[in-house]
């Protein structure tokens, strides 16, 4: 009986650190799908400071948590800018 418990314990941390793995492998493959709720933009447009627009295809995005900021790397630049600034687009 004891043995079925320890290979129960075995299992279940095996579970969780393959799980955690394979977010973590999600989280940092740039365009971003986790669980069943998929977050993948082709595009984006990014209002500059100076009024001026751009558009491009989009690389990677990150965001930050309890923040209004997002990265977007896109045609080999990186901006960080607020969501106010920026419509990512899935085509």
């Amino acid at each position: 009986m004891k043995n079925w418990k320890v290979w129960g314990v075995i299992l279940l941390v095996l579970v969780l650190v393959i799980g955690g793995f394979a977010a973590w492998w999600e989280m940092t493959r740039g365009n971003r799908t986790q669980l069943d709720t998929k977050f993948h933009f082709d595009r984006a447009i990014i209002r500059l400071p100076n009024g001026e627009s751009l558009e491009g295809k989009v690389s990677s995005w990150l965001d930050f948590s309890d923040s209004d900021v997002v990265q977007i790397k896109m045609d080999g630049k990186t901006y960080l800018t607020s969501y106010n600034n920026v419509c990512l687009i899935d085509d």
